[in-house]
């Protein structure tokens, strides 16, 4: 990797709910805007670069929790999501770069076409995975031409637009980065032809190269090979001591088996999401543990990316560390609660990785 390019540190915003022990009904922090602020102070004050906002049937809606938490702060970046067939670009388009001109730069894209198929169609959506991600290139190569073009004539299989003015212009030149995560075929095109950093869920550091690898070779159909960036998405369970860093892990998933997060994993697992089938697949590893430090716990009480790194403030630098040699110039990390475990990373672990 190029050394002199700084680490991008990301943190997530639970608005789906938090917990200290998935098990225990009894430790639910309630959705709320005072505890979704609460994590975004404590990120911003931790050092983190942005906060990601989920989207799911569960979570609040990521553009409306963004915009409060901008106010909120004064430096974090917002990483909302960008789903096919919700908005209209043109609408889409003014909508981010008024955004963009508000807070002055501090909005990221996460592009999401992924979503299961059941939750597509609960929401409105009678298209197929497949047909989402081409609804979604024709979106972002869209709204792309929007930010930089006047005049902008379209006539694609989704759309057509002819001259519509977008007003403001991006503070980001030439328009707000964006992240894609996701495992499929498709992800991979649309993320090396387009993404500013490319997301990957937890697996073994020898294995992301091998991707990120096969990923520059994708970019580099675009001319894109030395542009695009990549970053993991990883738990993050940290103690001043490592026996007390297990203790909360296991803590965190006790009793969790039967839970409804549970069942959701077995229902994720069956569908047709690649990261979600391989998330399952690192579950089976003996003990939990991939590696020393990497652990597939969370992964069996709530589906999503939760593998997680466990360990005192030097074992979790170093694990990160392999990932950074691996190849990756960011991090997008959850610790639970999050308000807590971000005040734990950034004091304990931050200052070894961002000196």
């Amino acid at each position: 990797m190029n050394k002199n390019i700084p680490l991008s540190m990301g943190w997530f915003c639970p608005t789906l709910g938090d917990t200290s022990a998935f098990g225990d009904p009894g430790q639910d922090i309630p959705r709320s805007l005072e505890h979704f602020e609460r994590v975004a102070i404590a990120a911003e004050t931790a050092g983190f670069d942005y906060m990601l906002l989920p989207v799911s049937s569960i979570c609040w809606d990521a553009w409306v929790v963004a915009s409060y938490l901008a106010s909120r702060t004064t430096r974090l970046k917002m990483l909302a999501a960008l789903k096919p067939g919700y908005i209209h670009p043109v609408t889409q388009a003014k909508m981010i770069a008024t955004f963009d001109q508000m807070s002055q730069g501090r909005i990221y894209l996460n592009l999401i076409a992924g979503v299961s198929d059941k939750d597509a169609y609960a929401e409105g959506q009678r298209t197929a995975k497949e047909d989402r991600y081409d609804q979604l290139l024709e979106e972002v190569e869209l709204m792309k031409r929007l930010w930089t073009e006047q005049d902008v004539e379209h006539n694609g299989k989704y759309f057509q637009v002819h001259g519509p003015k977008i007003m403001p212009a991006t503070v980001q030149q030439p328009h707000p980065p964006f992240f894609l995560g996701g495992g499929s075929e498709q992800a991979a095109e649309i993320s090396a032809k387009h993404s500013s950093v490319h997301l990957f869920w937890g697996d073994y550091p020898e294995r992301i190269a091998g991707q990120i690898v096969e990923m520059r070779a994708r970019a580099a159909k675009y001319g894109r090979e030395d542009e695009i960036r990549f970053a993991m998405r990883l738990q993050i369970i940290c103690r001043e001591n490592e026996a007390d860093a297990w203790a909360a892990a296991e803590a965190l998933i006790a009793g969790a088996e039967n839970s409804a997060l549970a069942a959701a994993v077995q229902l994720a697992a069956k569908s047709n999401s690649v990261a979600s089938q391989r998330a399952a697949e690192l579950s089976k590893t003996v003990g939990r543990k991939m590696t020393p430090h990497l652990w597939t716990g969370i992964t069996e009480v709530r589906p999503g990316a939760g593998i997680a790194v466990v360990g005192n403030p030097q074992q979790v630098a170093a694990q990160l560390m392999e990932f950074v040699e691996a190849g990756c110039t960011g991090f997008c990390l959850s610790g639970y609660p999050h308000h807590e475990e971000a005040k734990r990373f950034g004091r304990l672990v931050m200052p070894l990785l961002c000196p």
